[in-house]
């Protein structure tokens, strides 16, 4: 029987996805995976969600019960089972980052960050901001009215924000997997979108190819409670 590591209310998630050739993803590959394309293309999403009624293992830890996050992660298969990998993830919590990084073996990292919901007349307007490799990053979606709708199985929302499955590496180059378990997300309709990303510098020499690129995709889902499983080694 799995065991759930870790619950929470993940609100609001913003992916906004990006085209890449496959070859800055390999180093990050977990042995046994092999990248996941659509349109034949491997891609890579910047993803910012807020966390809410955070409990590890079945207990709230104090002051960490809610906080932002924001990742830079792709997609993978292994065997028939879809998933994504992670390339950094940002919180602004130590602790956090530390148990995610030992239990896990995860890429994260504690910096200073902010996250903002403004609801308006005529939509919602969700606001990120991080402060990494010295300068302010921000990614700001906003939406129209119309209610959200879950998109079909079938359809490029679908495509980038279902995935059941987690990967990554131990500390030994063993290839780890866990179960992501949520109920179909509602998306909104976008209306307008905004990134302020130093790629480079954030992420290293190698995404500096994303410099003043337009996602191809950006989908802001409404989320919903997520239980995240331990974590297994496969290979």
């Amino acid at each position: 029987m799995q065991r759930a590591f870790l619950q929470a209310h993940w609100s609001h998630v913003a992916i906004l996805s990006y085209a890449v050739p496959s070859d800055i993803l390999k180093p990050h590959l977990p042995r046994g995976c092999e990248i996941d394309t659509h349109r034949d293309q491997a891609w890579a999403s910047l993803v910012a969600f807020d966390f809410d009624e955070v409990k590890v293992k079945g207990w709230k830890i104090p002051f960490h019960h809610s906080f932002p996050e924001v990742n830079l992660r792709f997609y993978v298969r292994h065997g028939k089972d879809r998933g994504v990998c992670f390339i950094r993830e940002f919180v602004p919590k130590r602790l956090i980052a530390w148990v995610a990084s030992y239990v896990y073996n995860e890429p994260y990292s504690a910096v200073p960050m902010s996250s903002d919901v403004h609801r308006l007349p005529d939509g919602i307007q969700v606001e990120h901001k991080i402060k990494a490799a010295g300068h302010t990053q921000k990614i700001t979606i906003a939406t129209t009215k119309d209610p959200p709708l879950l998109p079909t199985p079938d359809s490029e929302d679908a495509w980038f924000k279902e995935h059941e499955w987690g990967f990554g590496r131990d500390t030994k180059g063993r290839t780890l997997k866990y179960r992501v378990a949520h109920p179909q997300w509602l998306t909104y309709r976008v209306s307008w979108h905004e990134i302020k990303m130093d790629w480079k510098r954030v992420y290293g020499p190698q995404w500096g190819i994303l410099k003043g690129a337009k996602p191809a995709s950006v989908i802001l889902a409404e989320g919903s409670p997520v239980t995240v499983f331990q974590s297994a080694t496969i290979g």
